[in-house]
């Protein structure tokens, strides 16, 4: 696999939003979607990526009972610390076991392999690499 992944493009969206940027939620939303149907990958390991930012964005929204970055970007230490021991457990730790539990309830690893022609072992040895990857990416941009 010679193309690098990356999802530098999504986190600038993500940050200029958190910034404020309010006329880009539609197109977030839209990214969202997109990603979830992995129908602009251009392999698995960047379908896996997507699939982890839809997920991810998601489950922001779900941890913090809050569909706004702008208010998500302004959360202080207090708040993360509170919103940890509501969902008994830090965001990280949150994000990226939600990503591994819906590739794993949903099979995504079979299909992924399946479309893309590659060993489901191969798939499976990234879920949780590309999970931290995408965890933190996101935890960068709403810090």
């Amino acid at each position: 696999m010679s193309d690098q992944i990356e999802f530098s493009s999504f986190y600038r969206l993500l940050n200029s939003i958190k910034e404020g940027d309010t006329e880009k939620i539609s197109l977030l939303d839209q990214k969202v979607n997109e990603f979830k149907e992995g129908l602009i990958a251009k392999n698995y390991l960047e379908e896996l990526g997507y699939l982890y930012l839809s997920i991810g964005i998601t489950e922001l929204y779900n941890y913090t009972n809050k569909n706004d970055l702008t208010l998500i970007g302004l959360l202080e230490k207090d708040d993360w610390e509170n919103l940890s021991i509501a969902n008994k457990e830090e965001l990280p730790v949150f994000l990226a076991n939600k990503m591994i539990e819906y590739i794993k309830k949903n099979k995504k690893t079979k299909d992924i392999s399946k479309k893309w022609k590659v060993r489901e072992g191969e798939v499976k040895k990234h879920i949780t690499q590309m999970a931290r990857y995408i965890t933190e990416g996101i935890i960068d941009v709403i810090e």
